[in-house]
């Protein structure tokens, strides 16, 4: 299995609609498409306040790879995408990073 941490960050005053939309849209679609939602994080002390950190897991990279196309692909996202920024674009940067637990990690 590999985890991808992905760090959103938001127009400012826009953290509401980011969070709204995975709330009621993207994370059942990411599941609908193997993803597999792993958790979501804000900063609550130090660190930005206009971050959404989540991680998310696949079995590997050539699953990742179909399950992210496909997800991009579906018209229920496209539909909750574009209703979520009617009032404009909500993320205006986006990192992701492809992680492997070591033989320690308590997650495998």
């Amino acid at each position: 299995m590999i985890h991808e941490l992905r760090i959103y960050t938001v127009h400012p005053g826009k953290m509401g609609a980011l969070l709204a939309r995975f709330r009621d849209h993207t994370t059942v679609l990411f599941e609908k498409h193997g993803i597999s939602n792993v958790g979501y994080w804000l900063n609550s002390i130090g660190g930005r306040n206009d971050q959404l950190w989540y991680i998310v897991g696949f079995e590997n990279l050539a699953q990742r790879d179909l399950a992210w196309a496909s997800f991009v692909a579906d018209p229920d996202w496209i539909e909750a995408k574009a209703a979520s920024e009617a009032d404009g674009p909500i993320v205006s940067l986006i990192e992701n990073r492809i992680m492997t637990p070591t033989d320690f990690s308590p997650i495998r």
